[in-house]
């Protein structure tokens, strides 16, 4: 079956038709095109749906994906960004493979099926050509036997004529010679131009046609096998990545797997249990008479006074309802007592008895003794581990100095052992401080978990907290504290009340005479007093000691009359008076 036999008549069909193949693979490359450009759109929107909803950093998100379901949430997010990459490795594979490729192909095609259909035009002009030739000598002839038959009859009526002359016949005669000649030229020319047509037409139908559709059928057929292949390209690119696909599919499967309800459950005791316990049973008061109402409120407001002054987490106070309702104050509660005082005094003078009480740079306690125990547990212990992670960080810095230094003090010509020295300095005193922090903390740490004893007054104040002023100081700028279940009551505002007596007041806060001097202090290291009831020195500065260091890391110094606070103890060189008990020297 060959075009070049079968069709050798239809040279404009066959021009026809493969320009409809061309245009047809032109069209699949668009389709091909578009399916790249929608998986990409695919690609890009499922990645920014996975980006849209993975946890912040730094958020409150971050700390809800220690939930096994968040977590599997987390995942299945994960695994769609990976599933998106999978989308676009179609589409490069897609644009690679078929689209550039088709592209290039399309091209080349053209400009084959131009060269065969221009060797064809050739071909039907060059037998055009013949054709014309034949029938330009196939007219001379019959013009010349024409002529010829016309001579020969002027010649015969001539001779017949007895009016003519010899001479005139003679001429006759010889014109319808030349004519019969003329006319066996022409045919002689005829017969030759026509076998040349017929070789001529021959070759043309039998050879050269038939090769060049040959040709543009091999085209056609080449065109229509590429084509194919390329769709089976297309679905192989898919195929292909249907593996890691099912993949990310089995990991979503498995995340959804691993979601474990009774460690989620567990998870939010841990979270938000306060490790009180529930309230006990509220006392009947029987206000029948007059007489009885007036002793059962004395009675209770006393046992509540007394029942509050040493408050205990635990225990099953009567009337402690604060960490679900809250309750409000009667008329003779609300009257201007020791509170308003104690808030006078804090703010104006805040420095000195706020500092050591409260978070520095913050607003919360630095103990987080505002959290129920649990809670307030948990806080402790994380700061202990981060303490404890920061002081290995600068331990394994000055590791890395100390055996730098141990080099250069072998080899002098690759640096100078003295350069460290500072840096070395720097990291010592670090580590003191993160050490004298972690031992605060976990200090209060044994407190929350029992293994010591409550804080006497002297404790609290050297660990950094002082309950009662605390207390009050959060008081003085809100009316009701904040229960653990995240609510503000007003009967904390009476416990706090209840909690410092009135002589507390006149003794510790109503003494303005300044502390006497107990010796001098030598700055090793600037110091820049940024919170409150902290002092800034300048490094070889001489200042005066008037409190030392209870263990908690600070010395209060003073420099004047009107200017006294609180320095790290590692930033000075203390002198203690002879005379002073307990008298010693930090370095």
């Amino acid at each position: 079956m060959s075009w070049g036999t079968e069709l050798w008549d239809q040279f404009d069909n066959l021009e026809k038709h493969t320009q409809w193949g061309i245009d047809v693979l032109e069209k699949y490359i668009k389709f091909v095109k578009e399916r790249t450009e929608i998986e990409l759109s695919y690609a890009k929107q499922l990645r920014n749906l996975s980006k849209k909803y993975q946890p912040k950093k730094n958020s409150k998100e971050e700390e809800e994906y220690r939930y096994t379901s968040a977590r599997a949430f987390l995942a299945t997010l994960n695994e769609m960004n990976d599933y998106a990459g999978q989308h676009e490795v179609i589409s490069e594979n897609m644009t690679s493979l078929i689209t550039g490729e088709l592209t290039r192909y399309v091209q080349e095609l053209k400009q084959e099926r131009k060269s065969h259909f221009h060797d064809g035009r050739k071909a039907q002009q060059h037998i055009e050509t013949c054709w014309k030739q034949l029938e330009a000598s196939k007219r001379r002839f019959e013009r010349d036997c024409k002529e010829a038959d016309r001579a020969q009859q002027y010649f015969e009526k001539m001779d017949a004529d007895i009016n003519v002359t010899k001479a005139d016949v003679e001429k006759a005669r010889q014109q319808a010679q030349l004519r019969h000649q003329m006319a066996e030229d022409s045919k002689a020319e005829y017969s030759s131009t026509l076998q040349k047509f017929n070789s001529e037409q021959h070759d043309h139908y039998y050879t050269h046609i038939p090769n060049i559709f040959q040709k543009i059928q091999e085209m056609e057929e080449r065109r229509i096998v590429r084509i194919g292949e390329s769709m089976k390209t297309f679905a192989e690119v898919d195929r292909q990545v249907i593996p890691i696909i099912g993949k990310c599919l089995d990991e979503i499967t498995k995340a959804a797997e691993s979601i474990d309800h009774k460690n989620d459950s567990q998870l939010v005791i841990e979270a938000f249990k306060s490790g009180f316990e529930p309230p006990g049973d509220v006392d009947f008061e029987d206000f029948t008479q007059p007489m009885k109402r007036t002793i059962s409120e004395s009675s209770l407001s006393n046992s509540r006074g007394d029942g509050k002054s040493e408050p205990k987490f635990g225990s099953k106070s009567k009337g402690k309802l604060w960490p679900f309702i809250k309750k409000n104050k009667s008329p003779k509660q609300q009257k201007e007592p020791l509170s308003h005082r104690f808030n006078e005094f804090m703010t104006s003078k805040p420095k000195i008895h706020c500092f050591r009480s409260l978070k520095r740079g913050g607003a919360g306690p630095e103990d987080f003794s505002n959290l129920p125990p649990e809670q307030r547990r948990k806080k402790l212990q994380q700061k202990v581990d981060e303490l404890n992670k920061d002081i290995q960080k600068e331990m394994d810095q000055r590791d890395a100095l100390t055996k730098m230094k141990d080099v250069y003090i072998k080899n002098p010509q690759m640096g100078d052992a003295a350069s460290v020295d500072q840096r070395l300095a720097e990291l010592g005193q670090n580590i003191e401080k993160l050490r004298l922090e972690v031992q605060k903390f976990e200090g209060w740490l044994a407190e929350v978990e029992g293994r010591l004893p409550p804080r006497n007054e002297q404790a609290r104040r050297q660990s950094g907290l002082y309950e009662a002023q605390n207390t009050s100081a959060v008081n003085s700028c809100a009316q009701d504290r904040e229960s653990p279940d995240g609510s503000y009551t007003e009967e904390q505002s009476q416990e706090t009340e209840m909690k410092v007596p009135a002589t507390d007041f006149d003794d510790e806060f109503d003494d303005e005479e300044p502390l006497p001097t107990i010796g001098t202090c030598k700055a090793l290291y600037t110091f820049e007093g940024q919170n409150e009831g902290t002092i800034s020195v300048a490094e070889g500065e001489m200042l005066y000691v008037i409190e030392e260091d209870k263990g908690d890391g600070w010395t209060r110094i003073r420099r004047n009359e009107d200017e006294e606070g609180y320095v790290p103890t590692s930033y000075v060189e203390v002198y203690l008076d002879k005379n002073a008990k307990g008298a010693m020297t930090y370095i």
